[in-house]
C-alpha cells in the first residue's frame, strides 16, 4: 500500500484559494497576494502541483498593451477532488501529494 502524504500548511493555503471559485484563472501575483505566500514558495509549488496534475496553466495575453503574456492557473478535476477529499477527511493525511 502507497504510503499517504501530508498536504503542508503553504500547499493547503494555496489550494483553498484555488477551490474557493475553481473557474477561475489566477495569476501567480494574485494568488501571492491571496495567500500571503512569498514568490520563492508560491512558484515551486505551482510547478509542482502542476507536475503532479492538480492543476493546470496557460499563457493569457496581458490586458495592458505592451505587456508579455503572463501564466495562470487553477484547479484540475484531480485537485478539487483531492481538496473535497480533504475536506471530508479534516486534518488527516492525504494521498498523492508533496510539497
Amino acid at each position: 500500500m502507497a504510503r499517504r502524504k501530508n498536504i503542508s500548511k503553504q500547499t493547503l493555503i494555496l489550494m483553498e484559494t484555488l477551490y474557493s471559485d475553481p473557474r477561475i484563472w489566477w495569476y501567480g501575483y494574485n494568488l501571492s497576494k491571496a495567500t500571503g505566500l512569498k514568490s520563492g514558495t508560491l512558484y515551486p509549488m505551482l510547478m509542482r502541483l502542476k507536475d503532479q496534475g492538480y492543476l493546470e496553466s496557460e499563457w493569457h495575453e496581458s490586458e495592458n498593451p505592451g505587456r508579455p503574456p503572463r501564466h495562470v492557473y487553477r484547479l484540475t478535476s484531480l485537485g478539487i477532488q483531492l481538496i473535497a477529499e480533504r475536506d471530508n477527511k479534516g486534518p488527516a493525511e492525504v494521498k498523492g501529494i508533496t510539497a
